[in-house]
Formats: C-alpha cells, structure tokens, sequence
C-alpha cells in the first residue's frame, strides 16, 4: 500500500513539474505606474 501511495505522489509532482516547464504562460499586458514622492530621495 505505501508502495501505491509513493508511487502516486511521485506521479503527481512529476506530471506538476512538467506542466510547469512546458506551460506557456502569457506575459502580463497591463502597465503599471507607480508615483514616488521626492522625499524618498534625499
């Protein structure tokens, strides 16, 4: 039994490590814009 409960673990994080390297995530569109104030730069 533990034999099939390692052996499905095993499986699972291999096909999650897969998934991630060949996923073709989209890079993000949105633009950000973020105001610093002056008085961080002394």
């Amino acid at each position: 039994m533990a034999k099939l409960l390692l052996g499905t673990v095993a499986l699972i994080v291999l096909g999650g490590v897969v998934f991630l390297a060949t996923w073709d995530m989209p890079p993000p569109t949105a633009t950000t814009e973020k105001v610093i104030p002056n008085e961080r730069f002394q």
